[in-house]
């Protein structure tokens, strides 16, 4: 189930509304501790050392309460009553190497800097070289712009409590936060009551969405993707999108190139009919979605062929999906046609299509991809980077949990690009696209995720296999 993201008043109102209903605080931290504790057992081993610092708030509460929980490991529980007179004892954990350090010292209510003996505690945790896990947000972080109050502690990994807080998700928080999980099953009210523009996923949300397919079926009931991508000194791309396309699973998958890389690009693919094209190209009849941009930077590229993608995205009747150079392509306002649109741009080139600045599209994600979809007629749009954000300016935004820093290099957009066409070309997908959309992100940073797990990924071949 996805998470709602919620601001500090959203999340005391979620609380209070608990607390009314009869819900009692004492066994939420209980069970907050429960869920501490067992992730602490999953990530340690019979033996290692684990240093839990809690401070005198419900965070160090929930941090207390883990300690039933932990067994077989060597459990250091400092309570910082008194930072000053605690800071040798912090010293002297840290000197010993813990296997974990659990850091509850602050919670959502800090609302100053952290000064003084804090902030040497703070900076002490920060230079060890052990794992380090922030329970519900990082201390010192504030929780909804995001931005460190003086000093925050750096974590590998956060387990955010109930529901993901905004701050979290902000740029100015990636370096604080590290990891982040949810423990949703606190005990506090349903999930599913809380109103939030904004969700964060699990992998959950995708069990078994991708199911089997019928025993009648042929390639001609599993869509037929058509790629135009590719041009001189980009043929790389072309080869990546219309691989990503295939792993899909669609019935067929068409690729269209310029005539200058024809040869580099049809060599390289096996199961895709390539064509090349020197003016115009062609769009089958049966093609049941359609994926632009990946790789046509070229400047030798003909006019005719932006007037036809111009073209394309406003009357085509099948979903369009398009990417990169061809973002700055595409006339604004409303389609002729109600079918499905997609773009899917960077931060650079989310900036580059509202007249701003990058820093200014990250400074709220959220209100940039909303205004991106309503300059180009409420699509769909995938704002890519960390954290990736999926959604139009009436639907909800889904945020994408899956993905890691190997995904930032040339080549892993085209894929997705390919990858989402080659799920819209799929009757059964394209009912409920934000979930398709999520889904296809989802899987594609997953996939990155499965790689860097057990190697670290050197090019896009293992890649392509783990999608």
């Amino acid at each position: 189930m996805a998470i709602p993201v919620l601001t500090l008043e959203s999340m005391r109102s979620w609380e209070a509304d608990s607390w009314a209903e009869g819900i009692l605080e004492e066994e939420v931290i209980a069970r907050v501790g429960q869920q501490i504790g067992e992730r602490i057992m999953e990530a340690t081993i019979p033996g290692d050392s684990v240093l839990l610092l809690a401070g005198m708030g419900h965070n160090g509460d929930d941090v207390r309460a883990a300690c039933r929980w932990i067994l077989e490991r060597e459990i250091t529980l400092i309570n910082f009553r008194d930072p000053i007179s605690q800071l040798p004892y912090l010293e002297s954990a840290l000197a010993r190497a813990p296997s974990l350090v659990v850091e509850g010292l602050f919670g959502i209510g800090l609302n100053r800097p952290l000064t003084g003996a804090w902030e040497s505690i703070v900076g002490l945790v920060n230079v060890c070289n052990s794992p380090t896990v922030a329970i519900d947000i990082p201390s010192g972080l504030h929780v909804d712009d995001g931005k460190p109050l003086g000093i925050a502690i750096k974590a590998d990994q956060t387990w955010t409590v109930g529901a993901v807080k905004t701050g979290l998700l902000k740029p100015d928080a990636s370096q604080f936060v590290g990891r982040l999980e949810v423990l949703s099953d606190v005990g506090l009210l349903r999930l599913e009551d809380v109103s939030s523009p904004l969700f964060y996923g699990e992998a959950s949300d995708f069990a078994g969405f991708q199911s089997g397919r019928s025993l009648e079926s042929n390639k001609g009931t599993h869509g037929y993707v058509m790629l135009f991508a590719g041009s001189s000194g980009y043929h790389g791309a072309a080869v990546l999108a219309a691989r990503g396309a295939t792993q899909a699973r669609p019935g067929l998958v068409e690729l269209a190139t310029h005539e200058a890389v024809y040869g580099p690009v049809a060599a390289q693919l096996q199961n895709v009919m390539v064509h090349p094209v020197k003016k115009l190209f062609l769009i089958p009849a049966k093609a049941t979605s359609v994926v632009i941009g990946p790789g046509l930077a070229s400047k030798a590229l003909p006019q005719e062929l932006r007037a036809q993608v111009v073209e394309t995205w406003e009357s085509l009747s099948a979903p369009v999906i398009v990417d990169a150079t061809a973002l700055d392509w595409i006339p604004s306002g409303r389609p002729v046609t109600e079918a499905l649109r997609v773009i899917t741009p960077h931060p650079g080139e989310a900036a580059r299509l509202l007249g701003v600045k990058a820093s200014e599209v990250q400074a709220d994600r959220p209100r940039s991809l909303r205004q991106l979809s309503e300059k180009f007629g409420n699509c769909y749009v995938v704002l890519k980077g960390h954290q990736t954000l999926v959604g139009n300016s009436t639907s909800r935004l889904y945020v994408n949990p899956s993905g890691n820093p190997s995904l930032a290099q040339g080549g892993s957009g085209d894929i997705l690009a390919g990858y989402l066409g080659g799920l819209l070309a799929q009757q059964n997908m394209v009912s409920d696209p934000l979930s398709t959309l999520s889904y296809g992100v989802w899987a594609h940073g997953h996939a990155a995720d499965e790689c860097e797990a057990h190697q670290k990924m050197a090019g896009f071949d293992q890649f392509l296999d783990k999608i």
